[in-house]
């Protein structure tokens, strides 16, 4: 990437740039990425109650149709996501968060069933921001710190937006005007961290050697990836959309299983339960960088996955049978499942390019399992709109995590042996020619 060099970390020392530009990156991605969320997900702290379309819960349509525009936005990103480069990226997402926004202000002023038709056109635009956000970290070799800080925002950003929105409409803000007034509230800080983002170096000569150069993918060097690593993803991307179809649900309708669990008057109940699961995420996730050889640390990814499905499948059955209060298990199950899904968001494809020395861009990958996955959640929302299920928010909840979570499991172990055989006929045959693409400096 071209930035600018002439700020104050290229003046400090080597040793103390070396430890303060990863922190520095990391949470001016963080955030930029949480801001982004003040424009997708405040509308889901509202209930929209009594009010309903054909049959089917208003908030319903509002997720089916914000998810779905999500999905189209991660397709459309499996080309754009993977070309844009440099100075590209900084106005990208800008633009992009400002077409978000003006759809929250037309969801505000329109009628209700049209309101429906801005959730969409919200969604549309933001599903790329990640893979954007994410090209100005990887390829580094303290990537997997700046990317825990950065995946960390999943989880706060969740907590503290639903938490102002709720505060919003607690103060008398109506349900439709909320979303549009939470985003203006974060306008000030995306503007000063996309600042700092966009002026970081790219990564350095050590950075290279330690994980493949970085650069954009064109056509012909997209369909290599695919073939070369398909059996791989038929069974990685699967257990994203797992864990995507379950986190989603869970940030889409906490607000109605909170109320379930008798919290339903709290405002700040999200950020005390996705507080401690962002600290436990964030640590977790940060150690990696301390593995240095890359298919150790690939198979770890691996290990630390199976760790996080099984803790939640523990405290789900604890507090199905009583054993465990419900705001700990909404702390435990949200650890279980965040683990997986941080570490399967970046920080393993990050890996992956750096173990099988593929010269390109991770984000790539992460648009494809992105789409999977937000596709997948379209599909569990319409399955429980319209096929007559009778549960309860907080029992659908139980029995999708239990469910997807052994299915998770025996993924996660097939994708991991099929790594490490892969890993070692790349080690027999090496050196492989690099990938057909485009080469260009992050």
């Amino acid at each position: 990437m071209t930035t600018r060099h002439d700020g104050w970390i290229a003046r400090l020392p080597p040793r103390q740039a070396r430890v303060l530009m990863p922190l520095l990156a990391g949470l001016a991605a963080f955030c930029v990425y949480s801001c982004m969320y003040a424009f997708r997900k405040p509308f889901s702290a509202a209930s929209y109650d009594g009010m309903s379309l054909g049959g089917l819960d208003y908030k319903i349509w509002l997720v089916i149709a914000q998810v779905l525009g999500y999905a189209l936005s991660k397709l459309i990103g499996l080309r754009f996501v993977s070309e844009w480069q440099g100075g590209q990226r900084g106005r990208a997402i800008l633009g992009l968060i400002g077409v978000s926004w003006v759809a929250l202000l037309g969801f505000a002023l329109v009628p209700p069933t049209l309101g429906i038709v801005f959730l969409f056109l919200n969604g549309m635009p933001l599903g790329m921001v990640w893979g954007l956000v994410f090209g100005y970290i990887e390829g580094r070799r303290a990537t997997e710190l700046m990317g825990a800080i950065l995946s960390s925002s999943f989880i706060f950003a969740s907590g503290v937006v639903k938490g102002v929105g709720k505060a919003l409409l607690l103060s008398g803000v109506s349900e439709h005007w909320m979303p549009f007034l939470t985003g203006l509230v974060f306008v000030p800080p995306l503007l000063l961290s996309l600042r700092v983002l966009s002026r970081l170096p790219g990564p350095d000569a050590e950075d290279i050697a330690a994980r493949a150069p970085r650069g954009s993918m064109d056509a012909a060097a997209r369909r290599a990836f695919v073939r070369r690593f398909l059996p791989g993803l038929l069974l990685v991307v699967p257990l994203y959309v797992l864990l995507t179809v379950l986190r989603d649900f869970r940030e889409n309708f906490d607000t109605e299983i909170f109320r379930d669990l008798g919290f339903g008057h709290d405002a700040w109940v999200f950020g005390q339960v996705d507080t401690p699961i962002g600290i436990g995420v964030l640590l977790c996730t940060a150690a990696l960088s301390l593995v240095r050889d890359n298919m150790r640390a690939l198979l770890l990814n691996h290990a630390m996955i199976a760790l996080g499905l099984l803790c939640a499948i523990f405290a789900t059955l604890a507090f199905a049978h009583g054993k465990l209060p419900p705001l700990m298990w909404m702390v435990l199950v949200g650890f279980g499942l965040y683990l997986p899904y941080i570490l399967l968001n970046g920080v393993f494809f990050e890996r992956l390019m750096a173990t099988f020395r593929v010269v390109g861009t991770a984000s790539f990958v992460m648009c494809i399992a992105d789409a999977a996955g937000y596709l997948g959640s379209v599909g569990v929302l319409l399955t429980k709109a319209f096929a007559g299920l009778d549960l309860d928010w907080t029992r659908f909840f139980e029995r999708a995590v239990l469910l997807a979570c052994l299915l998770g499991l025996a993924l996660n172990g097939l994708a991991a042996r099929w790594f490490w055989r892969e890993a070692r006929r790349h080690e027999a045959a090496a050196p492989i020619p690099s990938l057909p693409m485009e080469r260009h400096s992050l």
